[in-house]
Order: structure tokens, then C-alpha cells, then sequence
């Protein structure tokens, strides 16, 4: 079906050119539009409808079948049923459809499951056939309004400008929705705990029972040794990436050759593309043994999962981070301005000290802080290096954890949701949120606020 979306698509597209042509040709001048906005005029009428319809068809055509389908089975199978056994009942029907069953199924589902088959064949060649239907009449709508006082490039332009509010609006709403949930499953958190015994308390140990006959702990839900563990962490790793990226970005704006500059600058591009659970890999299998047999070496007592492996191996991954937006901000201090600091007398090293870095600073600055924000929201490696025991200390050689890895802990396992256990993770995520959030609030303020116009 989007096959068939794309090529119509595209048909449409060069019919409504062709016909553009003509009217260039026949009226020169006083054609309103070029024949390209002619063509993306018909092919927005003969794409666009039909992709909605279709993306709205396979939304609803799911829960429209397996209604349909509930109302078709016997009685006996659903009178008196609990929802959550009715959602059973359908997942056995659709297993037996695709032939996942783990002994003979009954008549019954036999039926239902051929039946729920049928069904969407049929909803898929009617969804086929409609949207086919569609594409053709709006394709004829379109190109019958074609002519040459026409104006396609103002339609195809308030169409644009159409989607992209859309977009926006996505992205809005998408992030009032993470805020709303959010802020929504804390209250019911904080409604479970006090707000004072989370933010202040120094005992981590979210293990509750959830049956009446298990044997666990109450449950303490202090979350300092938690945020002290991401502090730990996300300091080891601007100590390591910030003097690396800045003496990078120094390097290629001021003194590498443009060849030396056009093979070190995709490697980092490289480097920030590598996935970071291939940074857990080498982290727990080359760095904490290192840092383990050098600890030893020198007489320390150090865990298998440190918080140095996994701050060290996070800062390697956000020095090309660090590294582009120093870049960007040497590069953007205007050349009058070094050649008038050598003018002066001044070496390369005083200038790039005296002038450049004071120049930099506030695009630095915030590049800093929003690569601060992203190691604080890291979690693959600090999961696979530092460990999941929460722990009062600075110790870089002893095991932490962070608020990340301590999301996902809480979200695994068969937990009921309204429980304390599952609700502390929404009320670290809403934490992370507003942190990161206001240290990329700081860092575009300060870029904006501090950032000098050279002429």
C-alpha cells in the first residue's frame, strides 16, 4: 500500500509537471507558478489524503476486528469473562491464527482464529481498494483545477507551512505528555513516601515485597546515595572530556594543517556515532580490568565496577560532544581579531589564551553544560561498568549506581504498577527531567545572553 502511495505519488507528480510545462510553453509570462510546483500540487492531492486514511485504517482496524470478533464467539466462551481474561482468550486466537499453539486448540478457537484470519484479508483489500479510490479521485480533482493562472506554488507552500506547524505541534505535545505522566505517577509516588524521605534520605533499598508470603525488606526509598552516584560519575567524566575536547577543538581551529583537519574531524564524527552500548563493551571488558590490576599494583582496594570506568569510558564518548561545539565557537571569532592579537606581538599560545578562549567562553561555556546534561542522562554504561548497589561515598574505585540505572532496575520485573517500587522510577525520571532541563535552560542562556556580534 505505501508502495502504491510512493508510485502514484510520483506519477501525479510528473503528470502535474508535464501540464505545467504546457502552460509555460502556451502563456510564457503569465503563468503564475513554475511547472514544478504544479506537479508537487498534484501529488500532495494524490499522496498525502491517502496516507492518512491508511495510517488511520491500520489504528483502528485492529481493535475494530477483535470487537467484531468477541461478539462473534459463543457465549459460553465470553459470558461472565474478566477483561484481562477476554484479552487472553483473543491472544490465544491470534496465536492459533499464525500457528503458534502449544497443544491441539479447540473447535471453538479453531474458528474464531480462521475467522479473525478472513478478517484481515478482507480489511486489508478493502483498505487497498478505498485508498486506491481516493488517490485516483483526488488526483483527478487536483488536475482538473490546473491551468495556467493557477496558484500552485502558494498552495504547496501554505501546505508546507501547514505540516511544519504540525511537526511542532508533535514535538509539543509529545513533551507536555513525558511532563504530564510524569508529574502524575510522582504524585502518586510521593503520596506512598515523603517527599523529605526521598530527597533527603541516605538508605536506597527500593525492594519491597508484593506478596503477602514473600520474605523482603520494607522498603527505603532515600535517594541521595542515588543522585551522590550520578554526581560522581558525571563529574569523572567532564574531568576527563573537557580538557580533551577543548585542546582538540584548539588544535584543529588554530594550529593542525587542512589535512590533518579533514582526517581527524570524521573520526570524532566517528566516535560520537558509536553506539553506546559498544562504550559498556569496552568499558567492562578492557578499562575496569586495567583500572582493577592498577589498583592492585599500587596497593588500592578496588571493585570490579567502578565509578572511574564508567565516568572515563562516558567521557570518551562525549569528547567529540564537547569537541564540535568548542569548535564551533573558535571558529566563530572573527580573523581581524587574531591577526590584530599577532599583530600586537603576541605568539599563537598567548593569543589563543588571551583572545580566543575569552572570545570562545560563552559558547564553551554552554557547550559544557549540555554535554554535562547528556552524561547525566547516560545509561548503558554505567549499567554494563559501575554497578547497581547504591553507596554513600566519592570513592572512584568503588562501585555506584545513578539515577538511570536505577529506572531501569525499578522497571523490570512483574511489579504491580500502583506499587512504591515501580513509582520511584517516575519520580528519579521526573528529577533527571527537570536537572537536565535546567542545565540546558542554563547553557542556551548563557550562549544567548553572552554571545558577542563581531563586525
Amino acid at each position: 500500500m505505501f508502495t502504491a502511495i510512493i508510485v502514484l505519488s510520483l506519477a501525479a507528480f510528473y503528470v502535474g509537471r508535464s501540464a505545467g510545462n504546457r502552460f509555460v510553453a502556451e502563456n510564457g509570462p503569465a503563468t503564475h507558478s513554475l511547472a514544478g510546483y504544479h506537479g508537487a500540487f498534484v501529488a500532495i492531492w494524490v499522496g498525502v489524503p491517502a496516507l492518512v486514511l491508511v495510517l488511520l485504517w491500520l489504528l483502528l482496524q485492529g481493535s475494530v476486528i477483535d470487537n467484531l470478533l468477541l461478539a462473534s464467539l459463543p457465549p459460553a466462551l465470553t459470558d461472565g469473562v474478566a477483561p484481562g481474561r477476554m484479552s487472553l482468550l483473543l491472544s490465544e486466537i491470534k496465536n492459533t491464527a499464525v500457528g503458534v499453539t502449544f497443544g491441539e486448540p479447540s473447535p471453538e478457537l479453531s474458528a474464531a482464529a480462521d475467522t479473525w484470519a478472513r478478517w484481515n484479508v478482507i480489511a486489508g483489500w478493502a483498505m487497498f481498494v478505498v485508498a486506491l479510490a481516493v488517490m485516483l479521485l483526488a488526483g483527478f480533482f487536483a488536475y482538473t483545477r490546473l491551468n495556467y493562472r493557477f496558484r500552485a506554488r502558494t498552495n504547496v507552500e501554505r501546505f508546507l507551512s501547514g505540516f511544519m506547524i504540525f511537526c511542532s505541534l508533535i514535538a509539543i505535545v509529545t513533551t507536555l505528555g513525558i511532563i504530564v505522566s510524569l508529574v502524575a505517577e510522582s504524585l502518586q509516588f510521593f503520596s506512598m513516601v515523603p517527599p523529605a524521605e526521598f530527597f533527603f534520605g541516605l538508605n536506597w533499598e527500593p525492594q519491597i515485597s508484593i506478596r503477602e508470603d514473600q520474605i523482603a525488606g520494607s522498603g527505603a526509598f532515600g535517594a541521595v546515595p542515588v543522585f551522590l552516584g550520578t554526581l560522581v560519575i558525571a563529574s569523572i567524566a567532564m574531568i576527563v572530556a573537557t580538557p580533551v575536547g577543548i585542546f582538540t577543538a584548539i588544535y584543529l581551529v588554530e594550529y593542525s594543517g587542512r589535512r590533518v583537519r579533514n582526517v581527524i574531524k570524521p573520526i570524532l564524527e566517528i566516535l560520537a556515532g558509536v553506539p553506546t552500548v559498544v562504550y559498556g563493551f569496552f568499558a567492562v571488558l578492557t578499562v575496569a580490568p586495567a583500572i582493577r590490576e592498577a589498583g592492585s599494583l599500587l596497593g588500592f582496594a578496588t571493585s570490579p565496577n567502578s565509578a572511574l570506568a564508567a565516568g572515563g569510558v562516558m567521557g570518551i564518548m562525549i569528547i567529540p560532544f564537547i569537541s564540535s561545539l568548542a569548535d564551533d565557537a573558535l571558529r566563530a571569532v572573527p580573523q581581524s581579531m587574531r591577526d590584530g592579537s599577532l599583530a600586537m606581538g603576541a605568539t599563537r599560545a598567548e593569543t589563543v589564551k588571551n583572545v580566543l578562549l575569552p572570545a570562545a567562553l560563552p559558547g564553551i561555556a554552554g557547550g559544557l553544560l549540555l554535554a554535562a546534561s547528556r552524561a547525566i542522562g547516560e545509561t548503558m554504561i554505567v549499567v554494563m561498568a559501575a554497578g547497581l548497589i547504591a553507596s554513600m561515598n566519592i570513592n572512584p574505585l568503588d562501585s555506584v549506581t545513578t539515577v538511570t540505572v536505577q529506572i531501569v532496575t525499578l522497571l523490570i520485573g512483574d511489579t504491580a504498577f500502583d506499587n512504591p517500587k515501580t513509582l520511584a522510577a517516575f519520580a528519579l525520571g521526573l528529577v533527571l527531567f527537570v536537572v537536565t532541563l535546567c542545565l540546558n535552560v542554563v547553557a542556551l542562556t548563557i550562549v544567548r545572553k553572552y554571545r558577542e556580534q563581531y563586525e
